[in-house]
């Protein structure tokens, strides 16, 4: 087994296990939910809370195991294989790290959850701009429009741009533990500033491509 695949069976096995370990001094509805202001605004049946993260986690072991392999591009996904696996570990820890504040809010422990996220978002986010930085032409991982698909400069240029700027993000998502109140805002805006750009972006690009005289 891969490291990789070692850590994310540990998490899942974790999670399983402190499911079924406070399963039974959990109320029948514990908190889920918290909207931007950091308040609980929705709650599940505990046996959903309690067990729907781990079921997550191991349906992203599965898309990290089953991707590489069905891709029709998947001789590119090997070439940025190692940071496609750290990604899923980090998103893998990031889903416990949410789960395990979730719980420890319902066994009582009050604490700012939209604080305590925003570190968690901003290692998510810089670490994708690694990810995608590195990435390679494929069907599944990446920033694919019809534009970086259709080209392999238009690929590479819009991934470099973008892996930057979701570094970018990642660093201006810490801002949230110093402003707690406005982690919606810090963390969701500048990504989807991010998706859009570089999906104009990538369509500028492929245009000029399309424009620039070819060599005989």
């Amino acid at each position: 087994m891969r490291t990789n695949e070692l850590i994310i069976t540990i998490v899942i096995l974790l999670s399983f296990i402190i499911g079924a370990y406070l399963y039974p001094a959990m109320p029948d509805y514990i908190a889920s939910h918290w909207n931007a202001a950091g308040d609980v605004d929705g709650y599940l049946p505990k046996s959903w809370s309690l067990f729907l993260m781990p079921v997550v986690l191991v349906l992203i072991m599965l898309f990290m195991l089953l991707i590489p392999r069905i891709d029709p591009l998947k001789a590119n996904i090997e070439k940025f294989r190692g940071y496609f696996d750290n990604f899923t570990v980090i998103l893998v820890l990031f889903l416990f790290y949410i789960y395990l504040l979730t719980m420890f809010w319902n066994i009582g422990m009050k604490f700012n959850m939209t604080q305590l996220m925003s570190p968690a978002f901003a290692a998510l986010l810089y670490y994708t701009g690694v990810l995608v930085e590195n990435s390679r032409k494929n069907w599944f991982i990446g920033i694919r429009t019809p534009w970086t698909m259709s080209s392999e400069k238009v690929w590479n240029k819009t991934h470099k741009l973008g892996g930057k700027l979701f570094k970018a993000s990642g660093v201006i998502a810490l801002l949230g533990i110093f402003l707690p109140s406005y982690v919606f805002i810090i963390i969701v805006v500048p990504v989807l500033l991010v998706a859009v750009y570089t999906a104009v972006y990538s369509y500028l690009e492929y245009n000029k491509e399309r424009r620039r005289p070819k060599r005989l």
